[in-house]
């Protein structure tokens, strides 16, 4: 992982992000919000570069939101 500021403030706002999924999805029993947040807390930290978290991120919460609506 880069030690850049940008990347080091794009994957705590990811992460940030990830984690009031998480704290939801265990509050509600909700697993899409709960393993959401997860998967947004933990990637940061295989991904390099505040552009790739940052798209990775969106796509991911764009999934959500799509399976959300869907029905999931």
């Amino acid at each position: 992982m880069d030690f850049d500021a940008n990347s080091l403030l794009a994957s705590l706002l990811v992460s940030s992000i990830g984690l009031v999924l998480f704290m939801y999805g265990k509050k509600m029993a909700r697993v899409p919000q709960l393993a959401m947040g997860m998967v947004l807390m933990v990637f940061p930290y295989f991904v390099s570069g505040a552009i790739w978290i940052l798209v990775i991120g969106a796509v991911a919460l764009g999934l959500l939101w799509v399976g959300l609506k869907s029905g999931w």
